[in-house]
């Protein structure tokens, strides 16, 4: 590895650039950098290449009833997990055109026999483009890193710019006051007619209207006829489209007729946090501009501009491209973590049992999400180079 000392002129003199001027051009790369990173993370729908992580939370059990007494709680359905998927960060890389050396391409240097020649295309690397991806993967989040990527919980964060404002991951819990045992919750009926579909071993019925009805509900017949036996082996709903249920069992017979839609909808939850993608901004630091070999051999400043393009571009590549260890990349697994910890919490509780009796021969039994929130995981956008 050579690390060079690249030359400048100042008063008429040439001067070799301290540490201190090189880490400079280091900075103004990385803010070239910054401007359009080659290696891009966006926000979609789902699909997203980097990998996945998943959000779990407690669900109601489905409603129990019974024609004469309450249904057991040592029968009753207990409260289930509900995981939901977010993949929603890709991953682009557009890394440009391979830098080239011509043999005089890049600035000049000192050799220790105090002649002068043109850095090579390694020398670049030693003293320019790698130390600039070092700086680019590390934990920080200053304008060294910028270009890159980080997670917060705001979607404003000082520095940054914000990627979309979707976030890539919410935390949920069950909302446990939004489950009751009365008559707007449990004790819930609404009684929907038959309008076509549900043939026997089919799980999808068209209602006359869905006013009222959410995902979760359970749905029979008094008489107990074309569906799952209510008691031992309640059906709920599981989707709603237009007027159209989709049932989590198949009908036994036939539909007809009106059926009785009630209870409270086992998945009801609540957001406890939304974490936002931001891109670090870039500082446009000012340096010292080095010499370079013409081809008649005279030695001539850069326009300062063409310099800084010049590597940024090129660094531009060994993000995207680098074959010698320098490509950045991304994922949940593996690397340095970026920003704030995406906690996954849930509640802890076996089911909170409750009971309402909403006539005669209408007894129905619950379990509710209940307990203490508890972090079954934390994940991390994650940076590397490879």
């Amino acid at each position: 590895m050579a690390i060079r000392a690249p030359l400048y002129y100042s008063a008429g003199n040439l001067k070799e650039m301290t540490s201190a001027e090189v880490n400079e051009i280091v900075s103004q790369i990385i803010y070239q950098y910054s401007l359009a990173p080659s290696v891009a993370l966006s926000v979609i729908g789902s699909g997203g290449n980097i990998g996945s992580i998943t959000d779990t939370r407690q669900q109601a059990g489905v409603m129990s009833t019974h024609n004469s007494s309450f249904p057991a709680e040592s029968t009753t359905n207990e409260p289930t997990t509900v995981t939901i998927t977010y993949d929603k960060i890709t991953k682009t890389t557009n890394s440009g055109s391979a830098p080239t050396d011509s043999g005089k391409t890049w600035p000049c240097y000192r050799t220790a026999t105090n002649n002068i020649q043109a850095m090579s295309l390694q020398d670049i690397k030693d003293t320019f483009l790698h130390p600039a991806i070092d700086k680019l993967v590390l934990s920080s989040l200053t304008t060294e890193q910028g270009g890159t990527y980080h997670i917060n919980t705001s979607n404003s964060v000082g520095g940054s710019t914000l990627v979309d404002a979707t976030p890539i991951f919410v935390n949920t819990q069950a909302d446990t006051t939004a489950y009751s045992d009365d008559a707007a919750g449990l004790g819930q009926n609404y009684d929907k007619s038959h309008s076509s579909g549900g043939n026997s071993g089919t799980n999808t019925i068209t209602v006359n209207n869905v006013t009222d009805l959410e995902v979760g509900m359970t749905i029979f017949r008094q008489d107990n006829s074309t569906l799952p036996d209510k008691t031992t082996n309640p059906t709920y709903i599981t989707d709603i489209t237009g007027t159209t249920l989709t049932l989590s069992q198949n009908f036994t017979g036939n539909a007809s007729g009106t059926y009785t839609i009630g209870g409270e909808a086992v998945d009801q939850p609540t957001t406890i946090q939304n974490y936002y993608l931001h891109r670090i901004d870039g500082n446009n630091q000012s340096t010292k501009t080095p010499l370079y070999v013409t081809a008649g051999n005279d030695l001539r400043e850069y326009v300062t501009a063409d310099f800084a393009t010049l590597l940024g571009n090129a660094l531009k590549y060994t993000a995207g491209s680098s074959t010698d260890g320098y490509k950045i990349n991304y994922s949940y697994t593996s690397g340095t973590n970026r920003g704030s910890g995406m906690a996954d919490t849930i509640l802890t509780g076996t089911g909170d049992y409750k009971t309402y009796q909403v006539d005669g021969d209408d007894y129905r039994a619950q379990e509710f999400p209940t307990g203490t929130p508890t972090t079954s995981n934390t994940w991390y956008l994650k940076i590397y180079k490879s």
